[in-house]
């Protein structure tokens, strides 16, 4: 079999093709074909050495693969040959709250990743793709669907009536929007393009900032609730964007903390206004299988499709990291697998 492997933290030139037996599954493992994969930004970071320190090379990068059941070991009671299978991100952490040792096997990071043409899972790592989607939309599920349900639903508890805000228009965020819809909430997006804020209205995003026009959105995004503020921000800008997160944020309220995309922070970070109003941050690594399982149990009930942007081949896989570093996507980016 063909498989990608990370050689040096060179960038997506680190990348070499190799050829690899194929694995025999062991006992309650499963072999999976795999059809489709699909990028996150930790994955650029991963090819620069710039996503901690456990990552040893050479490694099979990415997180989120989805394909077909090609052999089962002994044991496996759960799967056949034929089913379609989406992986977990973590290697251990099937259940319950997160641990150190639950969150050490991280697919494409501290273990080999999907960006191969076969892997095996152990089957308690593995959940049924929705009937309804194709194997790209459901390779985008395990990582940036994953941390936006956790954010959204799990940790956020978001429920009819309540005011989202999403930032940006990658994977996590218009996941986020989604999942906000799906909850009866009401969601104000935010982007640096005109023609992105288009598409956020016609993925539902009730009102819309330019965040390049608009600097202090935050103060915009808490006019839009009559001065109340949102009930939780989705924040993947990191520090740079914490404090307008913060300015936005009603009392009570909760910062959903996933990414870093926007850099340094701008000044003091805004410390005496979350104390004074009693707002939440908390982060969000991804989540376990079971929480994989709801998710994709509510994706299937509500028969909703992620924002895809174009594909790429397995042979041209290395351009598909170089349009995600150009940040000209829109929702996520899929590498097909023959």
């Amino acid at each position: 079999m063909k498989v990608y492997e990370l050689r040096d933290n060179s960038g997506p030139s680190g990348l070499m093709v190799v050829e690899k037996p194929i694995p025999k599954p062991g006992i309650g493992e499963v072999l999976v074909r795999i059809r489709a994969v699909t990028l996150n930004y930790r994955d650029l970071l991963i090819l620069k050495g710039g996503y901690g320190s456990h990552q040893k090379l050479p490694l099979i990068p990415l997180s989120d693969g989805a394909g077909v059941v090609e052999a089962i070991g002994p044991s496996v009671r759960r799967f056949k040959p034929g089913d379609r299978v989406v992986g977990g991100f973590f290697d251990n952490w099937i259940s319950g709250g997160p641990t150190k040792e639950k969150i050490e096997g991280a697919l494409g990071g501290s273990v080999d990743g999907v960006l191969a043409e076969y892997r095996i899972f152990r089957q308690d790592v593995l959940v049924m793709t929705p009937s309804h989607l194709s194997d790209e939309e459901a390779a985008s599920l395990p990582c940036a669907g994953l941390t936006a349900w956790n954010a959204v639903v799990n940790l956020g508890g978001v429920k009819p009536g309540d005011v989202v805000l999403t930032q940006g228009t990658g994977g996590v965020s218009l996941f986020a929007l989604q999942f906000a819809k799906m909850s009866g909430a009401r969601v104000i997006s935010t982007s640096s393009s005109d023609s992105k804020i288009v598409r956020l209205k016609q993925l539902g995003a009730d009102q819309t900032i330019n965040y390049t026009s608009v600097r202090e959105w935050g103060k915009l995004a808490r006019e839009y609730t009559n001065s109340r503020g949102v009930d939780l921000v989705v924040e993947v800008g990191g520090s740079g964007t914490l404090n307008e997160s913060i300015r936005a944020t009603r009392i009570g309220g909760s910062i959903a903390l996933i990414g870093v995309l926007a850099g340094p922070a701008q000044g003091d970070t805004r410390l005496p206004l979350i104390v004074m109003q009693q707002q939440r941050i908390q982060g969000v690594t991804v989540g376990s299988v079971e929480n994989l399982q709801a998710m994709v149990d509510a994706i299937a009930a509500n028969e909703m499709h992620p924002v895809m942007d174009q594909p790429f081949s397995f042979e041209n896989a290395r351009d598909a990291f170089a349009y995600m570093a150009a940040g000209k996507h829109f929702g996520k980016i899929a590498i097909t697998i023959p």
